[in-house]
């Protein structure tokens, strides 16, 4: 039984996201009746130190009952770390941490234990979002552009333009605001775009040790591999049709193309990678957008930006630029999917993962136990 004021009406919701580039937990608050931003509310960040982005590294690609007996306690309680700092919250969409994706094999494995996490806070908790998504045939990803879609919403767009996440994948929502509903036909098409931060991440941490080429700085001195790129370009899943989605090690034969090249070399190429991704996506999308609003850490990389912005046909502007906060972005789209869940609202359609209706994904659990 719903408490009266999480039945209908805004409801503030804390999120938590923990990407697979592996550097921490993103937290933030957000005010929504699960269709319609109300507000935004405190966010927060807790780093992984070096040693446990080594355990979580050690176990990427790892299913459940594969997994060290260490990694749970450790993502659990680096959860526990942030969650606890908030004060209001009424629920907490709890998205875990992504160990695997093989939506068309072995399926999804979000790491992660949502009932004690609800037992711990005293909060009912959302959680194992993707499952559902991929036993109905899904991707199960991406899961943010029904959040995107209120975004645009907010921001009052009324011309279609895209959400661009440059995690350690990259992933693009193309929207019409002028429909009414993300699961209304031809609202939305979300899809991977292809990598984006992780091979730069494990290119810098394999070969000077560093977590990432930050601001760019490698890249900024090297020359693109135009060879490399073009193998690059030649993979066919620039050529599927989306909705699609790919694992964080789905392009990991990167490293052959750029193992010969200098470290600056490398990192160019690498991001030119992304980049040219990105604009393979475009020819997918049902219309031009308008522009792409960028989101996630590679907005951050003057030189991505800036090859983003050579390629491109389109405003290119981090999400900053309409008032939002691209580190907390994918946090707070867990809060507002989290009362969409609570509520019975459909997460995803086939438009954004493929599955074959609608569906509301998530298990919501109770801080006495019990779930549902």
């Amino acid at each position: 039984m719903l408490k009266p004021g999480l039945k209908s009406g805004p409801v503030w919701a804390l999120g938590a996201m923990s990407g697979t580039s592996l550097d921490g937990v993103d937290a933030a608050m957000v005010q929504t009746d699960g269709e319609t931003i109300f507000a935004f509310g405190d966010s927060a960040y807790r780093a992984y130190s070096p040693t446990e982005e080594a355990v979580l590294r050690d176990a990427l690609g790892k299913w459940p009952g594969e997994v060290g007996q260490e990694v749970l306690p450790l993502v659990q309680q680096a959860h526990v770390d942030v969650l606890s700092r908030f004060e209001g919250a009424q629920i907490v969409g709890f998205h875990g941490q992504t160990l695997a994706h093989d939506p068309q094999g072995r399926g999804t494995h979000q790491l992660g234990d949502g009932e004690a996490l609800a037992m711990h806070l005293g909060l009912p908790v959302i959680w194992d979002f993707r499952s559902a998504d991929v036993r109905l045939g899904g991707e199960g990803a991406p899961l943010a552009p029904f959040f995107h879609f209120a975004c645009a919403k907010w921001m009052g767009a009324d011309r279609p333009l895209a959400f661009l996440n440059l995690g350690g994948v990259g992933n693009i929502t193309w929207i019409d605001p002028s429909r009414d509903r993300p699961d209304q036909n031809g609202a939305l098409l979300a899809f991977d775009t292809g990598p984006a931060n992780a091979p730069i991440n494990d290119l810098m941490m394999q070969r000077r040790g560093q977590p990432c080429d930050r601001d760019g700085a490698l890249a900024l001195q090297g020359t693109v591999a135009q060879g490399a790129l073009e193998l690059f370009l030649d993979e066919p899943y620039f050529r599927k049709i989306p909705p699609k989605s790919l694992d964080r090690d789905a392009f990991s034969d990167l490293y052959t193309l750029v193992h010969e090249l200098s470290d600056a070399d490398a990192a160019a190429t690498l991001t030119a990678m992304s980049a040219a991704a990105v604009l393979q996506a475009m020819e997918h999308c049902p219309s031009p957008p308008e522009r792409l609003l960028v989101c996630g850490g590679g907005r951050k990389n003057p030189v991505m930006m800036a090859m983003l912005r050579a390629a491109l046909d389109a405003v290119v502007d981090p999400v900053e630029a309409v008032g939002l906060d691209g580190d907390m972005l994918e946090a707070q789209a867990f809060g507002h999917l989290a009362v969409r869940v609570l509520r019975g609202l459909p997460t995803s359609c086939p438009a954004t993962t493929g599955v074959a209706a609608a569906v509301a994904g998530g298990t919501v659990s109770w801080p006495d136990g019990s779930s549902r």
